[in-house]
Protein backbone atom coordinates (compact mmCIF):
# COMPACT_ATOMS: atom_id res chain seq x y z
CA UNK A 1 0.00 0.00 0.00
CA UNK A 2 2.95 2.52 0.80
CA UNK A 3 4.30 2.01 -2.56
CA UNK A 4 1.00 2.36 -3.83
CA UNK A 5 0.65 5.91 -1.85
CA UNK A 6 4.22 6.83 -3.12
CA UNK A 7 3.55 6.15 -6.93
CA UNK A 8 0.03 8.22 -7.29
CA UNK A 9 1.99 11.37 -5.67
CA UNK A 10 4.33 10.86 -8.12
CA UNK A 11 2.45 10.23 -10.98
CA UNK A 12 -0.26 12.93 -10.15
CA UNK A 13 2.22 15.80 -10.87
CA UNK A 14 1.93 17.39 -14.45
CA UNK A 15 5.92 17.45 -14.86
CA UNK A 16 5.72 19.58 -18.00
CA UNK A 17 3.35 22.00 -16.39
CA UNK A 18 6.61 22.25 -13.57
CA UNK A 19 9.44 22.73 -15.97
CA UNK A 20 8.87 26.77 -16.38
CA UNK A 21 9.04 27.16 -12.91
CA UNK A 22 10.96 23.67 -11.69
CA UNK A 23 14.68 25.73 -11.15
CA UNK A 24 13.44 28.10 -8.41
CA UNK A 25 14.61 25.38 -5.87
CA UNK A 26 17.38 26.35 -4.77
CA UNK A 27 18.84 22.31 -5.37
CA UNK A 28 16.98 21.76 -8.62
CA UNK A 29 18.03 24.84 -10.38
CA UNK A 30 21.37 25.47 -8.32
CA UNK A 31 20.97 29.08 -9.09
CA UNK A 32 22.19 30.14 -5.89
CA UNK A 33 26.03 30.03 -5.76
CA UNK A 34 26.60 27.96 -2.52
CA UNK A 35 23.58 25.36 -3.26
CA UNK A 36 25.69 25.23 -6.76
CA UNK A 37 28.97 24.74 -5.54
CA UNK A 38 27.70 22.14 -2.39
CA UNK A 39 26.46 19.88 -5.17
CA UNK A 40 29.99 20.07 -7.29
CA UNK A 41 31.64 19.08 -4.78
CA UNK A 42 29.48 16.22 -3.98
CA UNK A 43 29.38 15.44 -7.49
CA UNK A 44 33.06 15.44 -7.80
CA UNK A 45 33.53 12.91 -4.63
CA UNK A 46 31.16 10.57 -6.06
CA UNK A 47 32.08 10.45 -9.71
CA UNK A 48 34.84 8.80 -11.23
CA UNK A 49 38.03 10.57 -12.57
CA UNK A 50 36.68 12.25 -15.96
CA UNK A 51 36.42 11.87 -18.91
CA UNK A 52 33.73 9.19 -18.17
CA UNK A 53 30.00 8.44 -19.06
CA UNK A 54 27.20 9.55 -17.32
CA UNK A 55 23.92 8.29 -17.43
CA UNK A 56 22.12 10.95 -15.44
CA UNK A 57 18.16 9.43 -15.21
CA UNK A 58 15.02 11.57 -14.82
CA UNK A 59 17.27 14.54 -15.56
CA UNK A 60 14.56 17.21 -15.09
CA UNK A 61 15.71 20.10 -16.25
CA UNK A 62 19.49 19.17 -16.36
CA UNK A 63 21.00 20.85 -13.26
CA UNK A 64 23.26 17.68 -12.18
CA UNK A 65 23.81 16.92 -15.81
CA UNK A 66 25.36 20.64 -16.39
CA UNK A 67 27.77 19.98 -13.23
CA UNK A 68 28.95 16.37 -14.39
CA UNK A 69 29.38 17.74 -17.69
CA UNK A 70 31.37 20.91 -16.12
CA UNK A 71 33.89 18.15 -14.72
CA UNK A 72 34.65 16.67 -17.97
CA UNK A 73 32.22 13.97 -18.43
CA UNK A 74 30.22 12.57 -21.29
CA UNK A 75 26.55 13.16 -20.12
CA UNK A 76 23.23 11.39 -21.35
CA UNK A 77 20.37 12.33 -19.88
CA UNK A 78 16.97 10.90 -19.82
CA UNK A 79 13.56 11.92 -18.92
CA UNK A 80 9.78 11.46 -19.63
CA UNK A 81 8.90 15.03 -19.45
CA UNK A 82 9.32 16.76 -23.63
CA UNK A 83 9.69 20.01 -21.70
CA UNK A 84 12.15 19.23 -18.65
CA UNK A 85 14.42 17.80 -22.09
CA UNK A 86 14.09 20.82 -23.87
CA UNK A 87 15.36 22.69 -20.96
CA UNK A 88 18.05 20.40 -20.38
CA UNK A 89 19.23 20.54 -23.98
CA UNK A 90 19.35 24.08 -23.72
CA UNK A 91 20.91 24.55 -20.40
CA UNK A 92 23.36 22.32 -21.61
CA UNK A 93 24.39 23.31 -25.35
CA UNK A 94 27.37 23.16 -27.08
CA UNK A 95 28.15 20.67 -23.80
CA UNK A 96 29.32 17.08 -24.27
CA UNK A 97 25.80 15.77 -23.79
CA UNK A 98 22.84 14.57 -25.24
CA UNK A 99 19.57 14.40 -23.74
CA UNK A 100 16.79 11.52 -24.58
CA UNK A 101 12.98 11.89 -24.19
CA UNK A 102 11.99 8.26 -21.95
CA UNK A 103 11.29 6.59 -19.47
CA UNK A 104 13.86 6.51 -16.44
CA UNK A 105 12.77 3.02 -15.36
CA UNK A 106 14.04 1.99 -19.09
CA UNK A 107 16.15 4.69 -20.94
CA UNK A 108 16.30 4.56 -24.65
CA UNK A 109 19.85 4.00 -25.10
CA UNK A 110 20.21 0.85 -27.08
CA UNK A 111 23.08 -1.16 -26.04
CA UNK A 112 25.06 1.34 -24.57
CA UNK A 113 26.74 1.15 -21.27
CA UNK A 114 28.05 3.27 -19.10
CA UNK A 115 30.62 4.24 -15.90
CA UNK A 116 28.09 6.06 -13.73
CA UNK A 117 23.87 6.07 -13.65
CA UNK A 118 23.33 9.39 -11.82
CA UNK A 119 19.65 9.63 -10.67
CA UNK A 120 18.35 12.06 -7.48
CA UNK A 121 15.07 11.52 -5.98
CA UNK A 122 13.44 9.52 -9.17
CA UNK A 123 13.96 5.89 -8.05
CA UNK A 124 11.16 6.22 -5.15
CA UNK A 125 8.52 7.19 -7.20
CA UNK A 126 8.98 4.16 -9.76
CA UNK A 127 7.03 1.06 -10.17
CA UNK A 128 9.20 -2.13 -8.54
CA UNK A 129 12.48 -0.48 -7.89
CA UNK A 130 13.99 -3.39 -7.75
CA UNK A 131 13.15 -4.68 -11.08
CA UNK A 132 14.55 -0.91 -11.92
CA UNK A 133 17.68 -1.37 -9.74
CA UNK A 134 18.40 -4.89 -12.06
CA UNK A 135 17.88 -3.07 -15.16
CA UNK A 136 19.93 -0.28 -14.44
CA UNK A 137 22.49 -2.37 -13.45
CA UNK A 138 22.94 -4.25 -16.89
CA UNK A 139 23.09 -0.20 -18.27
CA UNK A 140 26.95 -0.53 -16.16
CA UNK A 141 30.25 -1.45 -16.95
CA UNK A 142 32.17 -3.86 -15.44
CA UNK A 143 33.75 -1.06 -12.11
CA UNK A 144 30.87 1.30 -12.99
CA UNK A 145 28.83 2.62 -10.05
CA UNK A 146 24.99 3.80 -8.70
CA UNK A 147 25.20 7.26 -7.63
CA UNK A 148 21.49 7.25 -5.67
CA UNK A 149 20.08 10.40 -4.64
CA UNK A 150 16.79 9.57 -2.16
CA UNK A 151 15.06 10.27 0.47
CA UNK A 152 11.98 10.31 2.90
CA UNK A 153 9.96 13.21 2.75
CA UNK A 154 6.88 14.37 4.82
CA UNK A 155 5.32 13.51 8.20
CA UNK A 156 1.76 12.77 7.76
CA UNK A 157 1.85 10.85 4.75
CA UNK A 158 5.38 10.02 3.96
CA UNK A 159 6.77 9.55 0.75
CA UNK A 160 10.03 8.08 -0.45
CA UNK A 161 12.59 5.05 0.23
CA UNK A 162 14.59 5.12 3.34
CA UNK A 163 18.31 4.06 3.05
CA UNK A 164 17.93 0.90 4.51
CA UNK A 165 15.38 -0.48 2.43
CA UNK A 166 17.69 0.88 -0.50
CA UNK A 167 21.16 -0.54 0.30
CA UNK A 168 18.74 -3.74 0.64
CA UNK A 169 18.01 -3.46 -2.87
CA UNK A 170 21.62 -3.00 -4.09
CA UNK A 171 23.11 -5.68 -1.82
CA UNK A 172 22.84 -8.48 -4.70
CA UNK A 173 23.55 -6.12 -7.19
CA UNK A 174 26.52 -4.37 -6.17
CA UNK A 175 30.52 -5.55 -4.55
CA UNK A 176 30.75 -2.29 -2.30
CA UNK A 177 27.28 -0.14 -1.02
CA UNK A 178 28.16 3.00 0.89
CA UNK A 179 25.17 5.27 2.63
CA UNK A 180 26.22 9.69 2.80
CA UNK A 181 23.64 11.56 5.17
CA UNK A 182 23.17 14.43 3.37
CA UNK A 183 19.91 15.84 6.17
CA UNK A 184 22.50 18.00 7.98
CA UNK A 185 24.01 19.62 4.88
CA UNK A 186 22.05 22.70 4.84
CA UNK A 187 24.20 24.54 1.39
CA UNK A 188 22.55 21.15 -0.83
CA UNK A 189 19.11 22.38 -0.39
CA UNK A 190 19.54 26.08 0.16
CA UNK A 191 17.15 25.37 3.89
CA UNK A 192 17.61 23.42 7.28
CA UNK A 193 16.13 20.28 6.67
CA UNK A 194 14.68 17.72 9.35
CA UNK A 195 13.88 14.83 6.99
CA UNK A 196 16.13 11.77 5.47
CA UNK A 197 18.30 12.63 2.88
CA UNK A 198 20.98 10.76 1.64
CA UNK A 199 23.21 9.39 -0.99
CA UNK A 200 23.86 6.02 -2.18
CA UNK A 201 26.89 5.01 -3.96
CA UNK A 202 27.50 1.46 -4.82
CA UNK A 203 30.56 0.34 -7.10
CA UNK A 204 29.30 -2.94 -9.07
Amino acid sequence: MRNEIDRTVAVSVDWDAEAARFDEEPDHGLGVPEVRAAWAARLRAWLPEPPADVLDLGCGTGSLSLLAAEQGHRVTGADSSPAMVERARAKLAGRDAVFLLGDAAAPPVGERLFDVVLVRHVLWALPDPARVLRHWRGLLRPGGRFVLVEGVWGTVTPVGIPAGRLTALLAPLAADVRVEPLSAVAALWGKEVDDERYAVVATV
